[in-house]
């Protein structure tokens, strides 16, 4: 974030309101379209189907100028790369063509799979802004494939920690550095694409922004970068005015840290006060001997989204908008965690609850604008092993079948998010820190020796209310051929997602694996409950059936429309028995509501 003091007013350094739209609006189309050349240029699904990667541009002092709308928990932290990145790489030291790669969590990263290339732009030999783009790699090494496990204690298990360094100087990947990280990984094509893809998309941002300094001018572009970012804080700070002052507090748990300690307490209090605002995450549970632990960057990028989200989210996204707001992370915590500590699952996860908490404790403020919890977790399968449809080639041409060609495979589910004061939570879908698509089946199927066997809503998973929450889904994947190793990470399979204005909670989560061969509701297949956050071997015909939670309620369900549970059990959405005892509604033999006829269920 930018350190500058504001100016009193966007249009007093001579910035018209006409200049600073087209600017602030060109600038967020250059983020989008480097957005829209990482997705097409991109080696695997991670990135090109599921779209885990987010793009933004800088100012010379790191502050972000635009982003494209991509995945919260990326953007929020992005900032603190591209600072980490100038903290090692001074502008005096940087040349046109240089980018630097980061992913070291404790310097400005998030976790380890999340890689960001930072890509300076010159004018006239002076450094004018940063294009920036950070991308989610299915594998960067480390204990288990695809870099995301349960079991991991500290860092160094997680996979290739990479300082900021130039993985590209005078537009030329640096070859030995390039050939180091592809040896520490799995699947080196895939990575070696992927960070093909992020340059290119860095140089489509170069050359985007090149485009505004030949129409704008170098000076006429910096002083409608700091107008836009002025505009955004007096815009925030506007919005945080119109909040009641006061103390407004709330705490919840983290269902386990995976290594045996459970209700891992994330507690914040957000103090308003006139036009500022801190948010301070005292009594928080110290970091776990686990990988559920978040570093700062994460935590901030949760406590902004929320802030953002119950205040005006219209406001543009900028370094300017985060001013008005103090962040205060206990050092040694599962919010501020300090190394050695093993982090994969803070970004994943503990983001998750950082954003209940700070939406719990604002909707004590304005709770017009309260929305019961989403499903809390980003419900994270890696499946790893070698694809016997594919051999390594020997060099002669032929490949070695018999050794097949090493995959990684990892997704994030979909679930319920939370019901509000004037609608029903959305079924089956990415809520809060993650904005990523599920793989589709088609893809899934292609890329790796995996099968789709089921892919549904689950009925009544919603919380009841007088507006339902978003259901959650099932999503069985069933590994065809070869062996895998199956990681889970996830969470609200304890403690369900919470309803508000007494609407009830969500369904909590499970995940179970089917043993043994066959198709869909094989007979005499055996099932196991699995633990949340675990891994696991499965051999060919074994299923790993994740069913993600449902959103909670909002409001007293007997005030629910009766026209919308009778949609609900058309749509199977809920079922008779929950529309007879939770809504006191029956459907007669014609699936028809029997109480607009007249008709009693009772009698």
């Amino acid at each position: 974030m930018s350190d500058r003091e504001p100016t009193a007013d966007p249009g007093s350094d001579g910035v018209d309101p006409v200049t600073l739209e087209v600017v602030r609006n060109a600038a967020s189309a250059v983020a989008e379209e480097m957005n829209a050349t990482l997705l097409r240029t991109a080696y695997s699904p991670n990135i090109t189907d599921r779209r885990d990667c987010s793009c933004a541009i800088f100012d010379p002092d790191g502050g972000m100028i635009a982003q494209a709308e991509n995945i919260p928990v990326h953007l929020g932290a992005m900032p603190f790369s591209v600072a980490a990145a100038l903290d090692a790489h001074p502008p005096a030291s940087l040349e046109p063509g240089d980018a630097i790669a980061v992913n070291d969590p404790f310097r400005g990263g998030a976790h380890l799979p999340d890689v960001t290339l930072v890509s300076p732009v010159f004018r006239d030999g002076s450094l004018v802004a940063l294009a920036a783009n950070r991308a989610h790699h299915a594998d960067v090494g480390g204990a288990t494939a695809g870099s995301v496990s349960a079991e991991s204690t500290e860092i160094y298990a997680e996979g290739l920690r990479i300082p900021p360094v130039k993985l590209l100087q005078a537009d030329e990947f640096d070859e030995d550095l390039l050939a180091t990280i592809l040896a520490n990984v799995r699947t080196p094509d895939e990575r070696r694409g992927d960070l093909r893809a992020q340059a290119a998309a860095n140089d489509v941002g170069r050359e985007r922004i090149g485009d505004l300094l030949d129409e704008h001018g170098c000076e006429g572009f910096a002083a409608a970068v700091d107008a836009i970012q002025t505009y955004s804080e007096r815009r925030m700070r506007g919005a945080i005015e119109e909040l009641p002052d006061g103390e407004y507090a709330f705490a919840d748990v983290l269902d386990d840290d995976g290594h045996g300690s459970s209700d891992v307490r994330i507690a914040t209090t957000v103090t308003i006060d006139g036009e500022e605002l801190v948010v301070d995450f005292e009594g928080t549970a110290t970091q776990t001997e686990s990988p559920i632990n978040a570093v700062r960057a994460v935590t901030a990028s949760a406590t902004y989204y929320a802030v953002r989200c119950l205040t005006d989210p219209e406001i543009p996204p900028n370094a300017g908008c985060y001013r008005p707001v103090e962040l205060r992370t206990p050092t040694g915590t599962v919010v501020d965690a300090e190394p050695p500590a093993a982090v994969v699952g803070g970004n994943l996860e503990v983001s998750q609850r950082v954003t209940d908490v700070v939406l719990g404790a604002l909707a004590e403020a304005v709770p017009e604008r309260a929305v019961a919890a989403g499903q809390g977790t980003m419900n994270n399968v890696t499946l790893g092993g070698t694809d016997p449809r594919g051999g390594k080639s020997r060099g002669d041409g032929a490949t070695d079948a018999a050794r097949g060609r090493p995959y990684a495979f990892y997704e994030t589910q979909g679930g319920g998010s939370g019901a509000h004061a004037t609608g029903d939570g959305m079924d089956a879908v990415h809520v809060h820190m993650s904005n990523t698509r599920n793989t589709s089946a088609e893809v899934l199927e292609t890329a790796y020796p995996l099968a789709v066997e089921r892919y549904e809503l689950r009925e009544d998973s919603g919380g009841a209310g007088e507006h339902r929450g978003g259901l959650g889904l099932r999503r069985d994947i069933r590994v065809t051929r070869g062996s895998a190793d199956l990681s889970l990470l996830g969470e609200r399979r304890t403690h369900a997602p919470y309803g508000i204005e007494g609407g009830e909670d969500g369904d909590a989560g499970t995940d179970v694996l089917l043993e043994g061969a066959g198709g869909n509701g094989a007979v005499g297949r055996s099932s196991e409950v699995l633990p949340s956050k675990c891994t696991r071997r499965l051999e060919a015909g074994d299923v790993i059936s994740v069913r993600t939670p449902g959103g909670g309620g909002f409001g007293d369900p007997a005030d629910r429309d009766r026209a919308a549970v009778v949609r609900d059990l058309r749509l199977g959405k809920c079922s008779p028995e929950s529309a007879r005892e939770v809504y006191g509604i029956d459907l007669d033999e014609h699936g028809t509501d029997s109480k607009e006829h007249g008709v009693d269920p009772e009698e």
